[in-house]
């Protein structure tokens, strides 16, 4: 049975993920930027990071040849996530133009890169990055659910109890799950 895009589309966005601009420099001089929330770790060893943009983006021209930055929102920075995903136009970057590849000011964090590989994935490709400089900042992140923004609910506090390798003690593979009739799997 395949499955088909939008009901796919729609479960995914069931997974609450951070939301980050990927930024480069233009070989006019300018910087570009675009909106990925398909970011992720890939190695410590060497440290390499993925982003995946849609194959159709003009950050695929640009990417593969020069370095760039993965600037992770802050939960006030809505405005810039529309910004670099075609839906808001005003002048409302504010830039750090210090590095090889230029930064958004007043970011969560920030992690710069240089291009390692690219793989084709599907509708998308895929850009390792060898991450070469980071810069971590405070407050809470700009989140990305069920098609939206939002941010995080710190309500109930965040103290996780952390086992010697690392795992919360509340999860693990030893944890039961309820199957749909209510019994175990």
């Amino acid at each position: 049975m395949a499955v088909a895009p939008h009901d796919l589309r729609r479960l995914l966005g069931s997974f609450a993920s951070g939301v980050t601009v990927v930024t480069y420099p233009l070989p006019d001089g300018g910087a570009g930027g675009i909106t990925v929330n398909a970011f992720t770790s890939v190695s410590l060893d060497p440290p390499l990071v993925l982003v995946s943009v849609h194959r159709a983006s003009r950050a695929n021209r640009h990417l593969p040849a020069a370095p760039f930055t993965v600037n992770i929102l802050a939960a006030g920075q809505r405005d810039l996530a529309l910004h670099f995903s075609g839906q808001l136009r005003r002048p409302l970057v504010e830039w750090c133009r210090d590095r090889p590849s230029p930064r958004l000011a007043g970011c969560l964090g920030y992690v710069d890169c240089v291009p390692w590989a690219r793989s084709d994935g599907g509708d998308h490709v895929l850009h390792l990055g060898r991450v070469v400089d980071i810069g971590p900042g405070d407050g809470e992140p700009l989140v990305f659910y069920r098609g939206g923004f939002t941010g995080l609910d710190t309500s109930a506090g965040r103290v996780p109890v952390r086992t010697p390798q690392g795992v919360s003690a509340d999860d693990g593979p030893s944890r039961r799950c309820s199957a749909p009739n209510g019994g175990v799997p």
